[in-house]
């Protein structure tokens, strides 16, 4: 029996016209982001970029391991990250910030040192070291948190290589368990687990570590140049929706705790006091970025000086366009 030509033409395009739904369909990009309170708005990023699929990962060594392995197309990790791969020679090009801050020093509850006493702090590490039982400080190695807290004990004279014994705990969610089990009496824990550590009486508050070059700088947002020359389009569309949902969070910490307690499985109270330690912000620091490299360099973090590589791999041109600020209004 034969077809009506009509018919017949409708059939031969009809695979074509559900190839392009298809295609239209599938995720252009691929997004990780690691599963703190920082990073968590970022699941947020579907309601307003359609051809994007976002990934959660337990830390951002394994974000960016994903990235450079081309498991992902954006990730989002730390500036620490960001120096690191460049020293590595990776492929990374920053195009955004997305959240600072995050990060608390806990002390072990039985430490006789009073919140934000450095020098009570510094003698009891000189003491221990003496006595041959060195001070244990912990945190997840390769995080913003990490080098938060070398820079603040290197600003108080204390050397993370000599003065005290690093313990490194990858998976931040296990650092209430360190310090609960004795394990450790000092951590450098990330938000919303440093303040679960603080609400479950696991240990108790010292200091934000924020008195070092890093200062509050925490995230960001990073591609490849492949990416970028294949997919630009898509790349902008995510800056843009970054930008977007910086904005909404800042100003709704209802959306913001709920996202928090979707992905961590915490409690609200826990979520809703974290993010009092948490400031969203899009925007790139060069010369902080700059000043962060040059004391990774001093703190033997990187082997080499990536000043260049630093200076040169931050893109403000996506910013630029989502905000339409010039980049010396976007932290350049």
């Amino acid at each position: 029996m034969r077809l009506p030509l009509r018919l017949l033409a409708c059939l031969l395009i009809l695979p074509l016209f559900l190839g392009a739904a298809l295609a239209q369909d599938r995720p252009k990009l691929k997004l990780g982001f690691a599963k703190c309170a920082h990073c968590t708005p970022l699941v947020l990023l579907p309601n307003y970029v359609n051809a994007v699929e976002v990934i959660g990962f337990n830390t951002g060594n394994d974000v960016l391991t994903a990235l450079v392995s081309k498991s992902i197309d954006v990730a989002q990790v730390t500036y620490l990250h960001y120096a690191t791969a460049l020293d590595k020679g990776f492929d990374v090009v920053a195009v955004s910030g997305q959240v600072n801050g995050g990060s608390q020093l806990l002390l072990a509850n039985d430490l006789a040192v009073k919140e934000g006493d450095w020098a009570a702090l510094k003698a009891m590490i000189t003491e221990r070291s003496k006595a041959g039982k060195p001070f244990r400080v912990a945190a997840s190695r390769g995080n913003a948190q990490d080098i938060h807290m070398r820079g603040a004990f290197a600003k108080q004279g204390i050397d993370m290589r000599k003065d005290v014994e690093f313990i490194n705990i990858p998976n931040p969610s296990d650092h209430a368990q360190a310090l609960r089990r004795g394990e450790v009496d000092l951590i450098c824990s990330v938000e919303p687990f440093a303040t679960q550590i603080r609400q479950v009486g696991a240990g108790k508050f010292f200091d934000h570590p924020y008195d070092q070059p890093a200062g509050r700088l925490t995230n960001l947002m990073v591609t490849r140049s492949d990416v970028i020359a294949a997919e630009r389009k898509a790349v902008q569309s995510v800056v843009a929706g970054i930008v977007k949902i910086d904005d909404h969070v800042a100003q709704d910490h209802d959306a913001w705790i709920a996202v928090i307690t979707k992905v961590t499985g915490l409690d609200k109270p826990i979520a809703a006091a974290a993010i009092e330690n948490l400031q969203p912000d899009y925007r790139m620091y060069r010369p902080q970025a700059l000043a962060i490299a040059a004391m990774m360099r001093d703190l033997k973090y990187i082997s080499k000086d990536v000043s260049a590589e630093v200076a040169r791999n931050m893109d403000y041109s996506f910013l630029e366009s989502a905000t339409g600020k010039p980049r010396s209004e976007l932290g350049d």
